[in-house]
């Protein structure tokens, strides 16, 4: 790729060279491409801060849309519990009214029964009323005459009561099964409203799910727009930081022969070395993006826009060992570009700014080590020189215990002695990194 650049490039220049009346050369001073490119860089930035709220709008309407299906499952699961337990309920109730019926059934045979008994006895009892009192003499006599009448007006009197009791048992089963139907009835309704909730319900999760799906789609989308615009902003920075005194990255050959040289010197392993820099050098926008105005507060402005920061040095930790840092390497304190503060969601400040170069050592830090580095190399160590900046890094590193654990190390380097389980895709990512650093070593050798 870097020679088909090459060939275009030399074809271009003898084109200009053969028909020199054809074309006017005329580069831009440093001055105006680096107000052209700021320009660019402060369009693209707008651009991503509307990515993120985007972003930030569609995460949250996923994130309502999410609760919606949920809370849409969990009515669904509930109704179809309440069907179900009333399927249940009204089973059990045709089974009462079954039984029911056939105990009306058979109270109405004990009515009939009774009826044809009550008949039977009136009748007996109209005949002996109409026998002579002659023939009863004769045949029974008086005493026994009167003796069966009172046994059949005893037994008449019983088969009444019988009957009455009877018939309010047939009458109140009859209330019963209207009770039953009645209930059974209403619960056939409200399983039938459910039934149609369920529906409704189930339909409308289906809605949800379907622009849950949209949602995630313009999501992504979302996320990989921003990415791509992220990736044209960093490099107009890297462009614009060689304009303003930020050395120019060296190639990944030369990258790794400066790590291979520092992993001798400390034992940290090359691609471990050059994915801790790639990390430092891409972990975000903030990189080497403010200067300090204020060495009081610890304010400063931002590089490219001007615009006023808080937070871009910890004023009591850092300002102090900044100034001897550039006075020493002959440095204006206030030109020298320092990573801007991280910011939450909101825009407010995440801890201090105030890292210097590749490797993004805060001014104090690199104050405690600077007498190691000059050791090593026999001269005054520069944050800002991707040499001193290895070394540093692998010192520092190998002082974390990188030789026992390299990802707690990496974390160590990151956040210091503890951190937060959100923090972990840093040195997640190193490894990642290191990972990749180690094919593209094998395939370069």
């Amino acid at each position: 790729m870097r020679k088909s650049v090459k060939i275009i490039f030399l074809g271009a220049l003898v084109s200009v060279l053969v028909m020199p009346g054809l074309f006017v050369w005329a580069d831009p001073s440093p001055s105006e491409e680096r107000q052209a490119l700021e320009e660019e860089l402060r369009q693209l930035e707008e651009q991503i801060a509307n990515y993120d709220k985007s972003i930030a709008a569609t995460a949250q309407e996923k994130k309502t849309l999410e609760n919606t299906v949920a809370s849409l499952k969990n009515k669904i699961k509930k109704l179809d519990l309440q069907i179900s337990q009333s399927n249940i309920i009204i089973k059990d109730l045709g089974l009462q009214i079954t039984d029911t019926e056939i105990s009306i059934d058979k109270t109405a045979l004990k009515i009939d029964e009774g009826k044809t008994r009550l008949s039977a006895i009136l009748q007996e009892t109209y005949e002996e009323d109409q026998r002579p009192l002659i023939e009863i003499l004769i045949s029974e006599g008086i005493s026994d005459f009167f003796d069966n009448l009172v046994a059949l007006e005893a037994l008449n009197i019983k088969n009444k009561e019988l009957l009455i009791n009877i018939k309010a048992l047939k009458s109140s089963l009859e209330d019963q099964k209207q009770s039953l139907d009645e209930e059974k009835s209403g619960l056939e309704k409200q399983v039938a409203i459910q039934t149609l909730q369920r529906q409704e319900n189930a339909s409308t999760k289906a809605e949800q799910d379907s622009l849950l799906k949209l949602t995630e789609a313009e999501y992504q989308k979302q996320l990989a727009e921003k990415s791509n615009v992220e990736k044209q902003a960093q490099a107009i920075r890297s462009r614009i930081f060689e304009l303003i005194g930020v050395p120019e990255a060296p190639t990944f050959e030369e990258a790794y022969n400066i790590a291979k040289f520092v992993s001798g010197q400390t034992g940290v392993r090359p691609a471990l070395l050059l994915a801790v820099l790639t990390q430092e050098s891409n972990i975000g926008k903030n990189v080497g993006q403010c200067f300090v105005t204020n060495l009081s507060t610890g304010e400063g402005k931002r590089v490219t826009t001007n615009a006023q920061e808080k937070k871009v040095m910890n004023p009591s930790r850092d300002t102090t060992p900044f100034v001897q840092i550039t006075q020493e390497l002959g440095r204006d304190v206030y030109n020298t570009p320092v990573s801007c503060p991280l910011k939450n969601s909101s825009g407010a400040p995440v801890g201090y700014g105030g890292a210097m170069g590749p490797s993004q050592f805060i001014p104090s830090t690199w104050l405690a080590y600077k007498d190691k580095i000059k050791n090593m190399t026999g001269k005054a160590p520069d944050p800002w020189n991707i040499n001193d900046a290895f070394l540093a890094t692998g010192v520092y590193l190998k002082d974390l215990g990188v030789q026992n654990n390299e990802f707690k190390a990496v974390m160590r380097y990151f956040s210091g002695a503890s951190w937060s389980k959100w923090e972990e895709f840093y040195g997640n990512s190193v490894l990642a990194i290191a990972a990749k650093y180690e094919q593209d070593i094998k395939e370069m050798q």
